[in-house]
């Protein structure tokens, strides 16, 4: 059986699931659906329609569903979506969608630690780790097993391709290929995350693989559209290649280099 605080308030027309943990001074929207196991701690504001799966573990002072911080929002019915067992630490933020009917979506297994932001309309995919202060603008999307590293804004729009590994205080503006290292400010590609998709299981003959593409990609003097062609006449054809050759290819803001 679950355990709700004195001091929480549970608007009408909730609905949480018999076992969640509700902390002191918490506040939960009459919008709000709650599944299993999750535990919400002290002054969590979780407010409109959001959706939150189960076994999540929600820290002091998070903030979930306020409105977009968005000019064009007018109040539309829109809202959050978080799936199942993720770590949301103290004082994170998750904007409302702009758009009636949008979401803002979380997948599993992720950790966003403190003080991060996720503003409206992002699709965070699984298995993610956004360290302190990371803020992501509207509508970036961060797809799976990625790591990205403190104090690290993103720019609207931007897409962060899995298994790639963001040093701390970088500035993205553009999109970040999987499989790859990147730092700084302006940010720049160092090298394959070699390390990451070794702890992930990515086998050694594909990994040798992405290192021959990323160089082509990254080192070489051609530009993006004929380093992808050199790519595709040159290196042999793999899952994890032909990931990294489409997101190249379906770029819109362009890629960091």
């Amino acid at each position: 059986m679950g355990m709700i605080d004195d001091t929480a308030i549970i608007y009408e027309g909730a609905e949480l699931a018999e076992d969640v943990v509700v902390g002191p001074q918490s506040i939960i929207s009459s919008e709000a659906r709650i599944a299993s196991g999750t535990e919400i701690g002290a002054r969590v504001l979780i407010e409109g329609k959001v959706e939150i799966g189960k076994n999540n573990k929600i820290l002091t002072g998070a903030v979930i569903g306020t409105s977009p911080q968005d000019w064009s929002y007018e109040g539309n019915d829109s809202g959050v979506k978080i799936g199942d067992q993720n770590i949301l630490r103290e004082y994170i933020t998750i904007n409302r969608a702009t758009e009636s009917g949008g979401y803002t979506q979380l997948g599993d297994n992720n950790m966003i630690m403190t003080y991060s932001h996720i503003a409206h309309d992002c699709v965070v995919g699984n298995n993610n780790a956004l360290a302190n202060g990371v803020t992501l603008a509207g509508h970036v999307e961060v797809h799976d097993h990625i790591m990205m590293g403190g104090l690290t804004p993103v720019h609207q729009f931007v897409r962060i391709g899995s298994y790639a590994m963001v040093g701390g205080l970088s500035r993205l503006n553009k999109d970040v290929p999987p499989y790859i290292r990147i730092s700084g400010n302006p940010a720049r590609v160092y090298d394959l995350n070699s390390i990451g998709l070794r702890r992930h299981g990515v086998p050694e003959a594909e990994r040798k693989l992405l290192k021959r593409a990323v160089r082509i990609l990254f080192y070489s003097d051609l530009n993006t559209t004929h380093a992808l062609e050199k790519i595709e006449d040159e290196v042999e054809s793999c899952k994890h290649l032909d990931r990294l050759i489409e997101f190249v290819r379906s770029s819109e803001r362009g890629i960091h280099k």
